[in-house]
């Protein structure tokens, strides 16, 4: 089987998991997540917006001190820029149906939150296959240190996600169970 197929079979497994997690965890993963995000106050965070089955950040992000922004996408096969975001910023439709800011400042993280349809004790994840977060990962981390956190749920966790020379490792993965340090090698 191709990486890209078995990505594919990985990607429909990993959204009915999901969709049974939903329900269960998102207050403890909430916490959890504030609790990681708070040794990076002052630093910019990227969060996202929520869509389809996600676990929603947005309850960690309105309490990160420091600026806040959220990915947006510009175009096929481009990194993701991210445009500052608060609670009350008004938002319009983007691409892939992911709300956006309507306006606001371009901002550069430091530290992001990414979702997820799985992930493994690696840290590699498994995203809907467009490599925006691959490449923006990417990109930033060719011009200074970032941080990558995975949030997800616990059931979320795969023994083997398939990759291939373009995915980026996240650094860490917070789930309602805690957090995971990925092992490398």
């Amino acid at each position: 089987m191709s990486v890209v197929d078995a990505k594919a079979a990985a990607r429909a497994s990993a959204f009915a998991i999901r969709r049974i997690a939903q329900a269960a965890a998102q207050g403890t993963a909430t916490d959890h997540l504030i609790a990681a995000l708070a040794s990076h106050a002052g630093r910019t965070l990227a969060g996202y917006l929520p869509i389809r089955t996600e676990i929603d950040p947005r309850p960690a992000m309105a309490t990160h001190r420091g600026p806040v922004c959220v990915p947006v996408v510009t175009g096929p096969g481009q990194p993701l820029r991210f445009r500052a975001w608060t609670p009350q910023t008004v938002l319009v439709p983007g691409a892939f149906g992911a709300p956006v800011p309507e306006s606001g400042d371009w901002l550069t993280p430091k530290v992001l939150i990414v979702p997820l349809l799985a992930f493994d004790a690696a840290g590699f994840r498994l995203g809907y296959g467009g490599g925006f977060y691959d490449r923006t990962l990417a990109a930033l981390r060719m011009i200074g240190p970032v941080v990558a956190l995975g949030f997800a749920y616990a059931a979320q966790e795969v023994a083997n996600v398939p990759t291939d020379g373009f995915d980026q490792p996240l650094d860490v993965v917070v789930t309602e169970a805690g957090v995971v340090i990925p092992r490398r090698g």
